[in-house]
């Protein structure tokens, strides 16, 4: 194990917040490992600690007690966290202001201004996600299927080793939301990028290698 060192690995996190004069407890001594290349999801009720444990394994939060890594090292700061995972979120988060192919490009910027090959490699994901011909178009002229498949190109933009998808299918009807989740497995699995999906729907939850499931802020 030390020789390869998990992708991603959580020890003991513990999380809690305050609710007027109580103190919540919500994530209860998670431990995580995921292997280079997995597809694990994480699954549990409304309240379990889903989305709390998914910011802190993504490095916007901290944990009050315990530890996270990424490939073994406790960074994950924002400099690093730019090239080392993408984010699909349930609300998509595009810039209204910019058509698909700049937004998918935003993740680029973070690194430095956009070349060349950057533009290229933005408009091929967007070619593989079904959008080449709406790549000029703005957020408020797609879908809701179709700006998830802008937000999952953009995740992939910087070639990250990790994908961490939360909710991805949540604002999108059962139909659109099997596409999403069959072109994020897919590309993933293409690329060996290591992918973790929080999500409330069993079927997709089934759909990965390995799947957990979250409950009082514990796994189970």
């Amino acid at each position: 194990m030390a020789d390869h060192p998990a992708i991603l690995s959580a020890h003991d996190v513990r999380k809690s917040f305050l609710s007027g004069d109580r103190q919540i407890e919500v994530l209860r001594g998670v431990d995580l490992a995921v292997s280079a290349g997995e597809s694990v999801s994480i699954c549990g009720e409304s309240g379990s600690g889903k989305s709390t444990l998914l910011n802190l394994l993504a490095g916007l939060d901290k944990p009050d007690a315990g530890e996270i890594r990424w490939a073994g090292s406790p960074d994950t700061g924002a400099d690093r966290r730019a090239t080392y995972l993408g984010m699909v979120f349930q609300s998509f988060y595009l810039i209204p202001e910019l058509d698909a192919r700049a937004n998918v490009l935003m993740a680029r910027r973070i690194c430095g201004r956009p070349d060349a090959e950057a533009r290229a490699r933005a408009d091929e994901l967007l070619a593989r996600v079904g959008l080449a011909e709406r790549r000029h178009h703005l957020p408020s002229q797609l879908s809701g299927g179709e700006r998830q498949r802008v937000a999952v190109a953009r995740a992939l933009m910087n070639r990250p080793q990790l994908i961490l998808a939360d909710e991805p299918t949540g604002n999108l009807d059962e139909h659109t939301g099997e596409t999403v989740i069959s072109l994020l497995l897919q590309l993933c699995a293409e690329t060996q990028t290591t992918l973790v999906l929080v999500t409330h729907n069993a079927a997709h939850a089934a759909r990965c290698a390995r799947s957990l499931r979250l409950h009082e802020g514990r796994f189970v």
